[in-house]
């Protein structure tokens, strides 16, 4: 399934995904975020922030989009 990379905040229910700069600034602040942390930290950081993300979108269909999504590029077995 394709992503839609263009911006969209005003419709419910919509993935909000957007082209990244060539840069790709939220990966490099991201890492940045975890840079001189233990493994115990960083997923603590990592927990805090899905949570503060979370409050921020607000859509409980969005949230379980994202989390299928994302779970579903796990092997649990592996």
């Amino acid at each position: 399934m394709p992503l839609n990379t263009q911006p969209n905040f005003s419709e419910p229910g919509k993935r909000y995904f957007q082209i990244f700069s060539p840069g790709d600034d939220f990966y490099e602040a991201l890492i940045d975020m975890h840079r001189d942390l233990s493994d115990e930290q960083s997923a603590m950081v990592n927990a805090r922030l899905i949570l503060l993300l979370s409050n921020h979108i607000g859509d409980i269909s969005v949230l379980r989009e994202a989390m299928t999504l994302a779970r579903g590029s796990i092997n649990p077995n592996a």
